[in-house]
């Protein structure tokens, strides 16, 4: 059995985890994408982290600009340092130039290793892809707070995303 705050602090870095998954997804930080998994994670018929940093730059290469919300997660502890999960993610990812919308069910497995979780396996399905309405990736910019319609500062504002893209 599980003390009951243990189980909260578990569920609460299981979230983060998660939650840090989408952040270096959408501003393409690689190197601390990988540092989320565990150091021998399965990519393919390869393993290591090094198999990932190539897995994920090649992946993320064929999109442009990308957007994971995070919604629904329900964790499921198995003892104190395994757990599953199942996590829902409503994205906006450019492709070809125009952004479609994506509601994505991640299926995980979690491990507790050297006192925290990572990400051992992490499954990516699909419900559905869609066009957006209005595609904003041609809107002028919306110099916020003057106009709350057009393009922003992000992803341009993170070091990473320039630093992935200028490679």
């Amino acid at each position: 059995m599980i003390d009951p705050l243990d189980r909260l602090i578990a569920h609460d870095e299981i979230r983060q985890l998660v939650a840090r998954y989408a952040v270096a997804v959408d501003s393409r930080d690689i190197d601390g994408l990988c540092d989320l998994f565990v150091r021998d994670v399965q990519v393919g018929r390869s393993s290591g982290r090094e198999a990932l940093h190539r897995d994920f730059s090649t992946q993320l290469r064929a999109v442009g600009r990308t957007i994971l919300n995070v919604g629904t997660q329900a964790i499921d502890l198995v003892d104190a340092d395994r757990a599953t999960g199942t996590v829902y993610c409503k994205g906006e990812i450019e492709v070809d130039g125009a952004l479609v919308h994506q509601a994505i069910l991640y299926d995980d497995t979690y491990e507790r290793r050297d006192g925290r979780w990572l990400f051992v396996r992490r499954v990516h399905e699909l419900w559905y892809g869609a066009p957006v309405g209005q595609d904003p990736l041609g809107l002028p910019p919306a110099e916020w707070p003057k106009r709350a319609v057009g393009m922003g500062t992000v992803p341009e504002r993170w070091a990473s995303w320039r630093s992935f893209w200028s490679e």
